[in-house]
């Protein structure tokens, strides 16, 4: 199917795992973006990471790119909100410096994949949102139910995060007097000490 075929078929009304609905605002204005996507976009900046709205006219998920420091968003191709969580899951998960010169593309490792993935299950559990936002069932090849569950045993992806510094398993929270995973220590990666 054609890319904008795929993209009118994929704009109806909706929220959380559904597509967007479109409604016509200036480009640059927040307001086009869905309650959930303001949401979120308006946590990342919390947290430190940018975020400018700008057209997006190619990248591995509609209306959202890497850059750096942060992410560009184009509210018009936006399928997804959960997508930004995605995508700013591989960024916070990356060394500053790295974070700070990244390109639009997020790379082959697994490793990355993984920490990004795990990062963005716990944004969501943080913003209260639900998971199947981040997990919809038109992206991670039909596998969003499953990572779903692994994300929320806690044991995928957990001893990548710790390792990163911005999460403890059980045993080493205990041990801390603080939460476990899904609870983070930091949202952004730092550079290890």
């Amino acid at each position: 199917m054609e890319l904008s075929a795929k993209r009118a078929e994929l704009q109806k009304v909706g929220t959380g795992s559904q597509p967007l609905l479109r409604t016509p605002h200036p480009l640059h204005s927040i307001s086009m973006l869905d309650p959930m996507a303001t949401r979120i976009v308006d946590w990342l900046r919390e947290i430190g990471l940018a975020v400018r709205l700008a057209p997006v006219d190619d990248s591995f998920l509609p209306g959202v790119r890497m850059e750096p420091g942060g992410l560009l968003v184009d509210p018009e191709r936006l399928l997804f909100p959960g997508d930004l969580l995605h995508e700013a899951g591989h960024l916070a998960t990356m060394l500053p410096a790295h974070r700070a010169s990244t390109g639009s593309n997020a790379g082959a490792d697994m490793g990355d994949e993984i920490a990004a993935q795990t990062w963005s299950y716990a944004a969501a559990v943080h913003l209260g949102i639900p998971a199947e936002t981040v997990f919809h069932s038109n992206g991670y090849k039909g596998a969003a139910t499953v990572l779903i569950a692994a994300y929320r045993d806690g044991k995928v992806g957990v001893p990548l995060l710790q390792w990163m510094g911005l999460t403890l398993d059980p045993v080493r929270a205990a041990a801390a007097c603080i939460a476990a995973y899904p609870h983070m220590i930091r949202w952004l990666r730092i550079e290890p000490e």
